[in-house]
């Protein structure tokens, strides 16, 4: 009579691995979220840089318009 026994693993097992995969998502979540970049990209200087990459612009003028951008003289 050890019928409990065994209908006890049917429903433990999905249980541990849904729990565990449960709990290694959580971690991934939290290690992406705190070693994610943590600097708010200024959409004008992400735009001043694609222009630069596509040579829209010259470095001169990337320069120029950064500082320009970033309140500095």
């Amino acid at each position: 009579m050890m019928w409990g026994y065994y209908d006890g693993w049917l429903w433990m097992l999905p249980s541990m691995l849904l729990f565990s995969v449960g709990l290694i998502a959580l971690l991934l979540w939290v290690v992406r979220a705190y070693t994610g970049s943590h600097s708010a990209a200024d959409p004008a200087i992400e735009t001043l840089r694609r222009r630069l990459a596509a040579g829209e612009i010259s470095q001169d003028e990337f320069e120029k318009t950064r500082r320009l951008l970033q309140g500095q003289s």
